[in-house]
């Protein structure tokens, strides 16, 4: 597809990304993450999941944080299925932001025990916000190379990770309030899931032929 850019070239003819006209073709909503556009993207991610899912992981193990990056991604892809249906996706931003938004959930539930809990929200918001801030800029804005990529993604893999993260990160001192919150977080990732599965079933891809 030509040289390796910053920011590109966007593999739109892999059999993993995930495009518009290919919704039938379910994997696409999990495997786009192993996809980037260009070395740029790449390694944005590569730093958040070292820096940020790393620190997590150690805490709370493997399987809670692959639980909360998984669920970041499929959230990634539903989202923009729903909100920007006419673009392609790739790259594991949406499990990186949930990493992110899984710090907030832990300081959420674990405040009175951890240090800088205040320094480290403020962190995270100043490095989600200006990567945020430069993919809608680069989406409404910039010129247009090849194929607009969705920011979407970001968002709702945020609002999964904040919600599994309140489901399955450990509460090393739960209280009574806090478990009204798990259901509530419990509740709000369902019904987000399952709106975004049943929008798919029962709007079938319009670029598709009716057979």
């Amino acid at each position: 597809m030509g040289e390796i850019n910053p920011s590109g070239p966007v593999p739109i003819n892999s059999v993993f990304i995930y495009r518009p006209d290919k919704r039938g073709e379910i994997w696409r909503f999990l495997c786009y993450m192993v996809l980037h556009a260009g070395w740029l993207h790449l390694l944005f991610n590569l730093l958040v999941q070292v820096l940020v899912g790393l620190p997590l992981e150690m805490v709370h193990g493997s399987m809670r944080i692959g639980a909360v990056y998984m669920a970041g991604v499929l959230a990634g892809s539903l989202g923009t299925s729903v909100f920007d249906t006419d673009v392609y996706l790739v790259g594991a931003s949406g499990g990186v932001y949930a990493l992110l938004a899984a710090h907030l959930a832990n300081v959420l539930l674990n405040y009175n025990n951890m240090e800088f809990g205040i320094v480290r929200l403020i962190g995270i918001f100043i490095v989600a916000s200006a990567d945020v801030g430069f993919a809608i800029y680069d989406r409404y804005a910039a010129e247009q190379v090849g194929p607009p990529v969705s920011y979407v993604a970001h968002l709702t893999g945020a609002l999964a990770g904040l919600t599994i993260g309140l489901l399955v990160l450990k509460n090393f001192e739960q209280k009574l309030h806090e478990q009204l919150i798990w259901w509530v977080a419990l509740g709000v990732y369902a019904a987000c899931t399952l709106f975004g599965i049943l929008f798919n079933v029962f709007n079938p891809d319009p670029f598709y032929p009716a057979n």
